[in-house]
């Protein structure tokens, strides 16, 4: 249970860097958020309910299961959540089509995306995130074995899932989890027609979507000229720009927003960003694009490092949730980017958001985390020495070896053991096999035909050249 706790109680000394970079880094990202929230929130909770700190407290529930959720999911082998990935995916998938049974969804703002549970509205299109990388990256790493009756059976339950979000109606939240389907079947190493039939078909449905809403075609007009309307439909970006445009070079000071004082709407949801521009000016601004940054350059190494196909899926996913998502609503709040309802992850105010953020961090932490396997192979032996044991470990990417003099007792049998030091003296060299990115990210699993073709007598031979060269290239 003490793992539960995200700090101090456990350590991450072992961890390999991408992981720990990237765990604290979420932690940081989680930090910035709470404080940016309760600076942007103060007056509205004040207003609303006589309390400045209704909205941060109200948060905090939602961060401690996240929180929760984050560390057990990183303490956990990504063997144990992919079991519980189907259902999960099913659960949350039967509660989005339960929002449109009466008395059970509740409307806010003309959209049924809650379940009226209490204090604590659940709110199934955002929960299903982390299950949807998990189950997504499954079937389509298992892709090519699956047979056609599996194949359209996924696709059709992914198609409903994409459709239920969308009569809610949620539009951003469809298109952004389609994205994330799309993407993760491209890293995949799915036929690029298959592909490009998949996208033009998103578009279309999103066309009609737009042409049956009303909400949504003057969302897209207000966005084109948001001048013309400012005290209409355009309302709401323009407000926008106006907190963006005040922040300046340095912003106005933690606390000092003007707009935030019932002039920009939901400004602790949505539109967070406009009031942390404001505060924080360009230079913050930068800032938070620079941490995104370095996150996206963390999640794409842990991608490329990683030897299991799957594992690159879900590290695929995960980033495109949390960054892709950021920048989204980054380009709402600029106006570079038709108003959408796409919380900010770690930041906006909604405890179903903070929980699916933080267990879709801790899906990547653990993929960084198990980012190579550890296996035990064995050296041709030199000149005056047996063969060698080495051990690739998983979280260093380091090997190994244990040499035995020629008079010494003959080596143990190959295990996947730890080799004991008071035995045989160890040396650690490095060894690390460098693709491009191209390579990591569209490398298909399957071998080809040539390969296949290969008798086991060509096949021991070239493992065996692999290996002298190997240990020719050894490095330190």
């Amino acid at each position: 249970m003490r793992r539960l706790i995200p700090f101090p109680l456990y350590s991450t000394e072992e961890w390999a860097s991408e992981a720990r970079f990237l765990h604290w880094l979420t932690l940081f990202w989680l930090g910035i958020g709470l404080v940016v929230l309760f600076s942007a929130s103060y007056y509205a909770g004040l207003i609303e309910s006589g309390d400045g700190l209704y909205y941060p407290k109200r948060q905090l529930l939602g961060v401690t299961l996240g929180l929760i959720g984050f560390c057990a999911i990183i303490h956990l082998p990504l063997r144990q959540s992919m079991k519980g990935s189907a259902v999960g995916f099913f659960l949350f998938l039967a509660l989005i089509f339960a929002t449109k049974i009466p008395g059970l969804g509740m409307e806010i703002n003309g959209a049924t995306r809650w379940l009226d549970l209490g204090p604590f509205p659940l709110q199934p299109s955002e929960l299903i995130k982390p299950f949807l990388i998990l189950q997504s990256a499954y079937v389509f790493n298992r892709w090519s074995r699956l047979t056609m009756g599996e194949r359209v059976w996924w696709l059709f339950l992914f198609a409903i899932t994409l459709l239920g979000i969308l009569v809610q109606p949620n539009l951003s939240t469809t298109a952004l989890c389609g994205m994330t389907l799309w993407l993760i079947a491209l890293a995949a190493g799915l036929h690029y027609r298959s592909l490009l039939i998949t996208a033009l078909s998103g578009v279309l449905l999103a066309t009609l979507s737009v042409l049956h809403n009303p909400y949504q075609q003057s969302r897209i007009l207000s966005f084109l000229n948001p001048w013309a309307d400012s005290l209409g439909d355009g309302y709401q970006l323009y407000q926008s720009l106006l907190a963006v445009g005040s922040g300046g070079l340095v912003g106005t000071g933690f606390g000092g927003s003007q707009l935030k004082l019932s002039y920009l709407p939901i400004q602790h949801t949505d539109f967070i960003f406009a009031v942390f521009a404001e505060e924080f000016g360009l230079l913050g601004g930068f800032c938070f694009l620079l941490l995104l940054g370095v996150y996206s350059v963390m999640a794409l190494r842990v991608a490329m490092k990683a030897t299991h196909p799957l594992h690159r899926l879900i590290a695929i996913g995960s980033m495109i949730f949390l960054v892709g998502q950021s920048l989204i609503n980054i380009g709402v709040v600029i106006g570079v980017l038709p108003t959408t309802g796409l919380p900010l992850p770690l930041f906006s105010y909604g405890g179903n958001s903070m929980i699916a953020s933080l267990l879709i961090a801790g899906l990547l932490v653990r993929v960084a985390r198990e980012s190579q396997g550890a296996e035990v192979v064995a050296m041709p032996p030199s000149a005056e020495q047996t063969p060698s044991l080495i051990r690739l470990v998983g979280d260093h990417t380091s090997v190994a070896t244990a040499r035995h003099p020629l008079d010494s007792q003959p080596p143990r049998p190959l295990s996947s053991s730890h080799i004991s030091a008071k035995d045989t003296p160890l040396a650690l060299i490095r060894h690390r096999q460098r693709f491009s990115f191209w390579q990591r990210i569209f490398h298909r699993s399957s071998p080809s035909k040539q390969n296949k073709s290969l008798s086991s007598k060509a096949a021991l031979a070239r493992k065996t050249q692999q290996l002298k060269k190997r240990q020719q290239r050894r490095l330190r």
